[in-house]
């Protein structure tokens, strides 16, 4: 799906780029154009009544995924991307363990790409999926 020369990132490099991930708790595994996979531990600060990861955080994880994803698939000659529409379906409660999102692109074009994140609990249990368009910026 790639069209331009592929990007690498390293961690220290990503944490420069998306300090907010860094400072929610959010740990990048796989840097990818293909797929990038991050994962969100549970924490208490970070739930809701009765110790349910709040539904932000797991926004959050699923939109730091896939702008990276959509950053790494960047044609050549484009300068960055945005988020424009960001769309989460929230299917399971999450009350312990570690989150793990999983982005790939669905669609590269001149000015947007689509990217969805499916979001998984510790037992494979999917709980969000995240569909959202990044505007390609020049």
């Amino acid at each position: 799906m790639t069209t331009s020369p592929v990007r690498r990132l390293d961690p220290q490099e990503l944490l420069r780029l998306t300090p907010f991930a860094a400072t929610v708790g959010i740990e990048f595994d796989r840097l990818d154009p293909e797929e990038v996979t991050a994962r969100l531990p549970w924490a208490p600060e970070r739930c809701t009544a009765g110790g349910v990861l709040h539904g932000g955080a797991l926004v959050t994880l699923g939109d730091a995924a896939a702008g990276v994803c959509a950053f790494l698939n960047l044609p050549a000659g484009s300068t960055g991307t945005t988020t424009i529409e960001l769309k989460t379906n929230f299917l399971h409660a999450v009350r312990a363990g570690v989150v793990t999102a999983t982005a790939r692109l669905l669609h590269l074009g001149r000015t947007v790409s689509v990217i969805q994140t499916d979001l998984f609990d510790d037992t494979a249990t999917r709980v969000a999926q995240v569909t959202q368009t990044q505007a390609i910026l020049r």
